[in-house]
């Protein structure tokens, strides 16, 4: 059982799969860095300095009562908020980590068509020229000489 387990963790595929989940993470950790430092920013700012962290609803109050002045205040004061800017930036994450991952596997694929693509056998050859007409002439007068 210890030589089948050590077999299947050799594979190739175990360790590409390890590969790709480390790879993944750290490629997530850019792309909420990108959304929540980057885009929301400057989105926030384009529609009249709004911040998207900040968009929430109380739907009841906490021990202490409000108004609150953030989302995490409001939180930390027991309220139940419907924070529905976090979930735009959400959204936004998923559509960017979307989109890069439809790139990556659309080259991929790309490649694979490539590398599997069926090489065109040669061209078969043109049938050679026709040969000059003198070349011609003195071949028939050769032929009639042979012939007597």
């Amino acid at each position: 059982m210890l030589n089948e387990f050590k077999t299947f963790m050799l594979r190739g595929n175990v360790i590409d799969l390890a590969v790709g989940v480390i790879i993944g993470g750290a490629f997530g950790k850019i792309v909420d860095s990108l959304v929540n430092d980057i885009l929301m920013p400057v989105l926030g700012l384009v529609l009249g300095r709004i911040d998207f962290i900040n968009l929430y609803l109380v739907l009841a109050e906490g021990k202490v009562a409000g108004p609150y002045a953030s989302l995490d205040a409001a939180r930390k004061a027991g309220a139940a908020v419907f924070a529905y800017g976090a979930f735009i930036n959400a959204v936004v994450y998923f559509l960017i980590m979307g989109f890069a991952i439809f790139m990556l596997v659309r080259g991929i694929n790309r490649m694979m068509a490539l590398k599997e693509a069926p090489v065109a056998p040669p061209a078969p050859d043109a049938p050679p020229p026709p040969p000059p007409e003198d070349v011609v002439l003195l071949r028939e007068i050769r032929d009639a000489l042979r012939a007597r």
